[in-house]
């Protein structure tokens, strides 16, 4: 789909006295924690104008219920527009003007969110506690925010014809006002959940050693089910210290199953999920310690070390100079 340089461009009812002359297309840019709404750094420009207040008022509450709203959404408060992408631990949103078409808002929202998880690891942003723990990301968001505000829509036609052809092919959630206000709990507090998909993270391709770690963990966890309930069956009559035994063997089977979801898709916190799992695969086959040999031990151990060493290695693809940026 083409867009035309007049897109989004069409009069709309904004009060000329409630706006800067100089009003940029993108007005204000926030980085929030997905799963609480808190701030992580935001672009210091500040405007007096009631509806740009107003604006950053219903932004804060959304940020707020972000977690129930995944992927790419839209409001619209008053002289503004609300845009904001989620994916993982981070969300990206802004406060465009009328005139600003989506797919530039969108396109902006991307290429923040990877300078932004590319600048900073997931272990540092969960652990983050105070607001604005990354105000020195400002800088970056300032130079982003004046790229696309001065370059023109005719210079950026490639870029935002990819995201405006996402755009229609998945359009973005689109909440009301009254929306955000329940978000904010000044209505009676229930928020609906949507059920808009997040967008895909795209990984870099499986490799033949990838590969190979996944068939040797579906044989692992195939082995360990089969063992399992074997030993559930002969021991249904015996004493409760047969249990341990039988949840040190499917313990692994539900580990290994794990650890090949881990590989095939992106997760947040993926690093210490897969040492977790690693670790139950090596506790649960010292107990197995005598039912096998150590060489079957050694076997199911370095099969959850492969698997672990190429999920960790396995990463998200870079994205593609797509944005303008």
């Amino acid at each position: 789909m083409m867009i035309r340089e007049d897109d989004g461009l069409q009069s709309n009812s904004v009060s000329p006295c409630l706006l800067p002359r100089t009003m940029s297309l993108i007005v204000f840019t926030s980085v929030v924690r997905v799963r609480d709404g808190l701030p992580l750094s935001a672009s210091t420009d500040f405007y007096h104008a009631p509806g740009f207040l107003e604006s950053r008022r219903h932004l804060k509450a959304l940020a707020m219920q972000l977690a129930q709203h995944p992927g790419r959404g839209s409001a619209e408060s008053q002289d503004f527009q609300i845009h904001f992408s989620s994916a993982g631990d981070v969300a990206c949103m802004a406060i465009c003007s009328r005139q600003c078409p989506a797919a530039m808002a969108f396109c902006f929202l991307e290429t923040l969110w990877w300078e932004f998880t590319s600048s900073f690891d997931t272990t540092r942003i969960g652990l983050a506690s105070r607001p604005y723990a990354f105000l020195e990301f400002d800088s970056t968001i300032q130079k982003m925010k004046w790229h696309f505000n001065h370059l023109s829509i005719s210079q950026m036609r490639s870029s935002l014809e990819k995201v405006q052809e996402e755009l229609d092919f998945r359009p973005p959630v689109v909440l009301s006002l009254e929306d955000m206000d329940v978000a904010s709990g000044l209505a009676n507090g229930h928020v609906p959940t949507l059920l808009e998909s997040a967008p895909t993270f795209r990984m870099e391709p499986v490799t033949t050693l990838g590969v190979l770690s996944l068939v040797l963990n579906i044989m692992c966890a195939a082995l360990n089910l089969v063992r399992g309930v074997h030993l559930a069956e002969h021991s249904l009559q015996v004493a409760q210290e047969e249990i341990g035994n039988i949840l040190a063997f499917l313990i692994p089977f539900v580990a290994c199953i794990f650890q090949c979801y881990l590989y095939l898709f992106y997760s947040p916190g993926r690093t210490a999920k897969v040492l977790l799992l690693l670790l139950f695969i090596c506790l649960s086959n010292a107990k197995l310690h005598g039912l096998r040999s150590l060489w079957q031990i050694l076997f199911h151990v370095g099969v959850a070390s492969l698997s672990s060493h190429q999920t960790l290695t396995r990463q998200l693809r870079e994205r593609q100079s797509g944005c303008g940026v």
